[in-house]
């Protein structure tokens, strides 16, 4: 069976869709099917340039190649979900958020003006026709279905999946560090972490990696050099799998402090790694796995209250070994596994 991903990218900036396009395609193969990664070129901005994507995906021909029929189409992200084919499942990852939840607020730069406003419309407008099109329509999470039935009015069926390279994590050391990897985005919220040690006993310490090349990232780093606690805090950006399973092995704990976020790895890694988690009420994708006080903490979204509860974890490593463990029996618990999601989406 020949299966085509079909996705989008922004030239130059990988992340956690790309891992999951790429994970998807070797699991496909893994069980018989021909798999290929089609991604469409991303340009928000201006943005009218939204429009003109729209318009390339449904000009996107992946009904057949080289002469040779593609069985399956999986989309998973917007707007390559409109490319038509007549065995499409769309596994959405997330809608254009700017155009729904995020829609009036300074994360989305569609509502300021009577073009923007109107280029959302027309998103939702091809939204509510396009998707039910698909044979099936599955979410990346309960909080991206949630999202599809509240704005669209679309019903999806949530299916989970593990994290990429999952097998390769594992539990070791409680050091007194918090980790947190992830790209420096303000969605993120790195700055809760760094200002949650003016309330941390001194020994805490705190380890981030990912992209830090952006301007929230370099406003946070510019603030990190003037601070007194530079030294308690390693930005150590881009790292290697092997460094990152290293530091999810040895961490105290992990912090997710996501906002409202569509599903996410961290939280995954962290329990594959034996590794409680602290999260927010209001970080989405999180939500759906941290029970607090069982697997990890879940906190108002300021520093005072998530420094509490990292000191809890500090003055007793016996407790955050104990969520740790209950972090990853929630994975089983779930049924977080290739062969059901596989199986789901080559047939709905």
């Amino acid at each position: 069976m020949k299966v085509c991903i079909l996705s989008v990218q922004v030239p130059f900036i990988k992340g956690g869709a790309e891992l999951h396009a790429s994970s998807l395609s070797q699991e496909l193969e893994k069980r018989g099917c021909e798999a290929e990664i089609v991604l469409i070129p991303f340009k928000w901005y201006p943005p009218e340039r939204i429009l003109d994507c729209m318009l390339m995906a449904r000009l996107v021909d992946v009904e057949e190649s080289n002469g040779a029929k593609i069985d399956r189409v999986i989309a998973l992200k917007f707007p390559a979900y409109f490319a038509p084919h007549p065995h499409k499942v769309c596994w959405i990852l997330h809608q254009h958020r700017q155009a729904y939840d995020l829609f009036g607020t300074p994360l989305s730069d569609l509502w300021q003006s009577d073009g923007g406003r109107k280029i959302a419309a027309e998103i939702k407008r091809w939204d509510d026709h396009f998707l039910p099109q698909a044979k099936a329509l599955f979410a990346n999470s309960r909080t991206v279905a949630d999202r599809l039935l509240r704005f669209n009015d679309l019903q999806s069926t949530p299916l989970y999946h593990p994290p990429h390279n999952h097998e390769n994590l594992r539990a070791g050391r409680f050091d007194k560090y918090i980790f947190y990897p992830g790209r420096f985005d303000q969605m993120k919220r790195q700055h809760l972490l760094i200002e949650a040690l003016d309330h941390l006993p001194h020994d805490i310490s705190i380890v981030l990696c990912g992209p830090t090349d952006t301007p929230y990232g370099n406003d946070l780093r510019a603030k990190l050099r003037a601070s007194r606690f530079s030294d308690r805090v390693r930005v150590l950006g881009n790292i290697s799998e092997e460094k990152k399973h290293e530091l999810y092995a040895n961490c105290l704990a992990v912090y997710n402090g996501v906002l409202d976020e569509d599903y996410g790895y961290v939280t995954l890694e962290a329990f594959h790694s034996m590794k409680p988690v602290i999260t927010h009420h209001d970080s989405g994708g999180p939500l759906e796995f941290v029970v607090h006080g069982v697997n990890g903490y879940i906190c108002e979204p300021n520093s005072e209250d998530l420094a509490r509860y990292i000191s809890r974890l500090a003055a007793d490593p016996g407790q955050a070994r104990a969520l740790g463990k209950e972090g990853r029996e929630t994975l089983t618990k779930k049924n977080i596994s290739w062969d059901y999601v596989i199986e789901r989406l080559l047939n709905p």
